[in-house]
């Protein structure tokens, strides 16, 4: 499975089925790669991203959470 499938699958329990969507969109837009070229050095950026981002839509504390466990993926 590939880094960011795993990233997506933690996505989901925060953010059920727009998961996917909005890992991709913060892979392509913030990290400025695909998804598929997602790697474990890049988690720390885009833990960042989920928090800002995530936090829009969950609050947050929740997006802290979301975001450690996208960084604990390394």
């Amino acid at each position: 499975m590939a880094l960011s499938d795993s990233a997506i699958e933690v996505a989901k329990q925060y953010m059920g089925p727009a998961a996917e969507k909005f890992m991709n969109r913060q892979m392509k837009e913030h990290l400025g790669i695909e998804p598929a070229n997602l790697t474990a050095d890049k988690l720390p950026e885009l833990a960042t991203w989920c928090i800002s981002s995530g936090k829009l839509v969950m609050g947050e504390e929740k997006a802290k959470e979301f975001a450690d466990k996208v960084k604990a993926l390394s």
